[in-house]
């Protein structure tokens, strides 16, 4: 992403203006996915798109409805595509769900990432139980959970990190100090865990959009 952006503003000698909102979105889609399934943005990509277009769809069917009651009864195109939507979602991962399970069954290793740690849980108490499956968590309550993380994931983590580069580059001597650490703790190595926990200054920035963020939420509710 970070080459990309290079390419384009060397495109022009003077200043350039760059619409970072899609990339930063591509990126954290990849990571939400990453977190969820263990598989990329593109794998994901399908997924992503279908919940942001059920999300718009049912905004417009609850004010509709407010207005008229009993709209999202109605045979409507917007309706027939809601349960179409919600349809090729639960399709989608229940797939990726007996997916993992069969390989858990035949005595894989859970993968560590979210979808991984559900099942794993589940696993265990309905064995723990005497293999009853009236136990735990059902495909719908894991479908629930992973369409949840997925999306408000994605959604919150973007918009932290824009607010955070618009901050950043309105206070360039905070932006110094933390370019100055990053380079500091890995240098030309890539980044790993034990050295985010020693970026101080990146995790102050990162703490005080969080913050604000939270504090114009509470003083608009």
């Amino acid at each position: 992403m970070i080459n990309k952006w290079e390419k384009l503003v060397s495109v022009d000698e003077g200043p350039c203006e760059l619409d970072v909102w899609p990339d930063l979105k591509g990126l954290t889609c990849d990571a939400i996915s990453r977190t969820s399934f263990g598989s990329n943005y593109e794998e994901g990509k399908r997924i992503f798109d279908l919940l942001k277009e059920l999300t718009n769809l049912t905004a417009h069917v609850i004010i509709k409805a407010i207005v008229i009651p009993g709209y999202r009864f109605l045979p409507i195109p917007s309706n027939r595509r809601l349960k179409a939507i919600d349809k090729e979602i639960k399709a989608s991962l229940n797939a990726l769900i007996n997916k993992r399970e069969k390989a858990m069954s035949a005595g894989e290793d859970a993968k560590k990432d979210l979808l991984g740690l559900l099942l794993e849980s589940n696993f265990r108490e309905i064995q723990e139980h005497g293999n009853t499956k009236s136990v735990g968590m059902s495909i719908e309550d894991v479908i629930d959970e992973c369409k949840l993380f997925y999306f408000a994931g994605q959604e919150t983590t973007l918009v932290l990190l824009t607010w955070t580069m618009v901050l950043l580059a309105q206070y360039p001597n905070w932006q110094a100090r933390a370019r100055e650490e990053v380079v500091q703790v890995f240098g030309n190595k890539k980044p790993d865990f034990d050295g985010l926990n020693h970026l101080k200054v990146v995790s102050i920035s990162l703490h005080l959009q969080l913050n604000s963020s939270t504090s114009i939420l509470s003083y608009y509710c």
